[in-house]
């Protein structure tokens, strides 16, 4: 059974070869493995190894060294031994010419890191010929991995992590995917693309056979015709967010698991990029899952999609709202980052660009809260996630969220915070909300986003009318009426305000380190000083001293090439601290009063009869 393929880079999906593997160099008895690495006050970049794109494989000169102790190809032994059965471990590969292959153990400990070589063959191949190395894994700790040393020019073909465990022994696993979608047609045409060609239609593949992919379209635009055969189902629906995509396709592989024996649901976004590899590895781990890790979620990291060697998360916590992301910025193509990964921590939910879950965990009395968008995936996470398993190598790349701002979701952040807490955070109560309303709203009104201030307090108030008025919601035209109150980012050249790449690089680079924070602080960031000029400020990075007695400012997207302008105005600032400084007291008196409502009739929500009527389900 293969565990495990050695992965190469490709182009289309990922380009960054220290994620697959590194060129390992001496100098002056320093290793040097990663691209870069500073040594007294110089930087010394290694070779990249000889890769072909077009052909798929390494080529290693005479006196290479190549090291695959990487975030795709190191083997996470630990993990692999706590969760699952596997007994023993096989090191398969192909190759041509004279090397040396050594297997190695590597550990984080104290801060460094710690090799071990458990063995060293010498290879020696006129012709492409097959390997075998056995590892001895019930001492491993660690990471496992392998160097290719060339004692000739020779070629590294493929290879994989394999075990001569029994089919027997193996838990009979088929995965649903569910994908919710809304417009995006050519991301869901690629992502249907990558899997037909390396999982639907590749008899080679372990998970051949045994996936099905459910897709909810939310923008009703995508054509089944040519789109919808064996294995992949499309189901038009209500936008009704996220949440209500996705509890679409938990509701169909549900209805479909009688006959065709789903047992996983994987939860996965539209629009990101897939590593096939992840998909298989996850189907690894849940065919060889001990017993006692059986119910177990397995998570997903998120890899920037601009900066694909730097992770953005990998498991959170919810900690009542202040979110925890794990492992955030960490730049994974050095072992000791990868070993770092490796550490486990109190994850409360995965994100559902890439969750996988028992489907046993989907009933009729325990389906998502129809939050629209936003905290869908935490609340049913924190409801029922027992273990979380994470492995370097199960991920996906999708678009960093500062390049995805949205007024809008000021409304949904607020609402769905408090409707989770309300359920599962008892100690959360008024006086926590006033603090965290008071410094949101305050850091608004100094912004001059006088419009987000309305769409949080409206959160709040929708809020404490209780379960019962959310279900009475129609969702698609709440949506509507929550997207006109924000701010709408438009083309430059509809705006009446000059655009000058210089400010905002500026403002990108300005961290308030070269003014008064004392001052900005007891004038209201400027506010009560006069106003001097215009700004440009990053969208979704603003900080204050952007705002700084300014009388307007641009909020520019980079990414998008859209920005909108917010203005200053001393009466909509003394108006909006007066409707803060109310809503204070609004809480005070309505808070305990809507998480009683919510804990006696919120769990109606999660119920498939409240879900059939809100998606307009027949049967």
């Amino acid at each position: 059974m293969v565990i495990q393929n050695i992965l190469f880079p490709e182009i289309g999906k990922c380009t960054e070869q220290e994620l697959y593997f590194r060129q390992e160099e001496e100098y002056r008895g320093y290793r040097i493995v990663d691209e870069k690495k500073q040594k007294a006050g110089r930087i010394y970049t290694a070779k990249k190894a000889a890769y072909s794109y077009s052909e798929r494989h390494l080529t290693l000169k005479k006196g290479e060294c190549i090291v695959f102790d990487t975030y795709f190809n190191g083997f996470s032994i630990d993990k692999w031994k706590k969760y699952t059965i596997l007994d023993n471990l096989q090191l398969c590969l192909t190759l041509q010419g004279k090397l040396k292959v050594t297997l190695v153990s590597k550990q984080r400990m104290h801060g460094h890191v710690v090799e071990k070589v458990l063995s060293e063959t010498a290879v020696d191949c006129a012709k492409k010929q097959a390997w075998d190395f056995a590892y001895d894994i019930q001492s491993a700790k660690g990471m496992l991995a392998f160097k290719l040393e060339a004692a000739q020019d020779s070629i590294f073909y493929s290879g994989a992590y394999c075990s001569t465990i029994p089919d027997s022994r193996l838990r009979n696993i088929r995965l649903g995917v569910g994908i919710c979608t809304f417009r995006r047609e050519e991301y869901v045409r690629k992502n249907l693309k990558i899997l037909r060609s390396s999982i639907l239609e590749n008899e080679g593949s372990p998970l051949y056979g045994r996936m099905e992919v459910f897709i909810a379209d939310n923008g009703r635009t995508l054509e089944t015709q040519g789109m919808e055969t064996q294995g992949i189902h499309i189901y038009p629906n209500r936008n009704l967010g996220g949440s209500g995509g996705f509890t679409r396709a938990l509701i169909e592989m549900k209805k479909s698991s009688r006959h065709r024996g789903i047992t996983h649901a994987l939860l996965m976004d539209d629009d990101v990029v897939i590593e096939p590899e992840a998909l298989a590895k996850t189907y690894a781990v849940l065919a060889l899952a001990k017993e006692d890790y059986a119910g177990a979620f397995i998570g997903g990291a998120m890899l920037r999609l601009d900066r694909q060697a730097v992770q953005a998360e990998a498991g959170a916590a919810w900690n009542m709202g202040f979110l925890y992301s794990m492992k955030a910025g960490l730049e994974l193509e050095s072992c000791e980052a990868c070993l770092l990964n490796e550490v486990e921590e109190s994850a409360e939910y995965n994100a559902w660009w890439y969750c996988c879950f028992p489907l046993e965990v989907v009933t009729e009395e325990n389906l998502p809260l129809p939050l629209f968008i936003r905290g869908d995936d935490v609340e049913y996470g924190i409801r029922n996630m027992k273990q979380l398993i994470l492995m370097n190598g199960i991920c996906v790349w999708h678009e960093p969220f500062e390049n995805k701002y949205s007024s809008f979701l000021e409304y949904y952040i607020i609402r769905n915070q408090l409707i989770t807490n309300a359920f599962h955070c008892p100690e959360f109560g008024a006086g926590q909300l006033n603090r965290i309303m008071l410094s949101h709203c305050l850091r608004e009104i100094t912004y001059y986003r006088y419009k987000n201030v309305d769409l949080y307090l409206q959160g709040i108030k929708d809020f404490m009318k209780g379960p019962r008025w959310l279900m009475a919601q129609d969702g698609e035209k709440l949506h509507g009426k929550v997207m006109q109150a924000g701010y709408q980012a438009v083309a430059l050249n509809e705006l009446d305000m000059g655009f000058y790449y210089r400010d905002y690089e500026k403002s990108r680079k300005d961290y308030g380190q070269h003014s008064s924070r004392k001052k900005r602080f007891l004038t209201l960031n400027g506010l009560l000083l006069p106003a001097e000029d215009e700004n440009v400020a990053p969208m979704a990075a603003a900080i204050g001293v952007h705002f700084y007695r300014k009388k307007r400012v641009m909020h520019y997207d980079e990414a998008g090439g859209k920005a909108f302008i917010t203005e200053r105005s001393f009466v909509m600032t003394i108006k909006y601290i007066c409707r803060v400084a109310a809503m204070c007291f609004v809480n005070r008196v309505k808070w305990d009063r809507a998480v009683r409502k919510y804990r006696m009739h919120g769990k109606k929500l999660r119920r498939l009869g409240f879900w059939k009527e809100y998606l307009g389900l027949r049967n």
